[in-house]
């Protein structure tokens, strides 16, 4: 160390010990608190933590036990809880997230830029005509693009899922099948240990199977620059639907 560098803070083995302990019994109050009554202690969290249009007159319903309903008088969204809440508090410039992409390159999003990007992409969903309910196949490589997906689904109150970029044709047929996907968000390829891997041709391949015909459109974001094929009646590149959208975008406010 250089006699200009400041030095580095180490804590004695005595100040580790009393933050553990004063951890722990800051702990154990909570689990004391919620065991003395559960309902007004998750009722008090639900309040502090979470942004409600509606706020909830009922806590609990047990009467279908062991299905469970919490808040269901409720109404909320979880996009406006994940990023608007965040921007109204002043932290609009704070990072929230770090993505390291497998070329080790590391890229940082504010959460008023990823407000702004998850508008984008629901102005363009519902543009091409997805609605609270419908669902969305999510088949992307680990990416900010990938959360900005996840985010823009939940602000208009589509049902995305989620699928391993791994997984054959298939396995994303089987997927899309099952839920009735309207939508399919993908890359044109992903890089993982160097190679790269070509979601977007697993995708046309599944899409070619029996079982999803509820697919209307493609949307595709270009992350390698990858020679794929094409399909001028479904496929839409991701920079293209949102280039013309604001950057706002009324969320759909759902039961809770």
């Amino acid at each position: 160390m250089s006699a200009s560098e400041p030095p580095v803070y180490q804590p004695s083995a005595a100040a580790v010990k009393n933050a553990w302990v004063s951890g722990m019994d800051a702990y154990r109050r909570l689990v004391a608190e919620a065991d003395a009554d559960h309902e007004a202690f998750w009722a008090a969290r639900a309040r502090e933590l979470v942004s409600w249009k509606t706020p909830f007159t009922k806590v609990l319903d047990s009467a279908g036990a062991p299905f469970f309903k919490w808040f269901e008088d409720g109404t909320l969204n979880v996009s406006y809880n994940c990023l608007d809440r965040q921007v109204e508090a002043g932290l609009g410039a704070k990072t929230a997230i770090v993505f390291e992409a497998d070329d080790g390159r590391v890229t940082k999003i504010g959460y008023r830029e990823l407000l702004e990007r998850t508008c984008r992409l629901a102005n363009a969903l519902r543009a091409r005509g997805v609605r609270k309910g419908d669902r969305v196949a999510i088949y992307i490589g680990m990416s900010i693009e990938g959360v900005v997906a996840m985010q823009a689904c939940a602000r208009i109150g589509a049902i995305h899922t989620v699928i391993f970029g791994g997984f054959s044709a298939q396995s994303l047929r089987d997927r899309i099948a099952d839920t009735g996907a309207v939508l399919v968000i993908t890359a044109d390829e992903q890089l993982r240990g160097g190679k790269q891997l070509p979601l977007k041709a697993i995708v046309d391949e599944a899409l070619a199977l029996e079982g999803c015909e509820s697919v209307k459109d493609v949307i595709v974001y270009r992350r390698t620059g990858g020679t794929i094929a094409w399909d001028q009646t479904r496929d839409h590149w991701l920079h293209d639907e949102v280039k013309a959208q604001p950057a706002t975008c009324e969320p759909e406010w759902v039961g809770a």
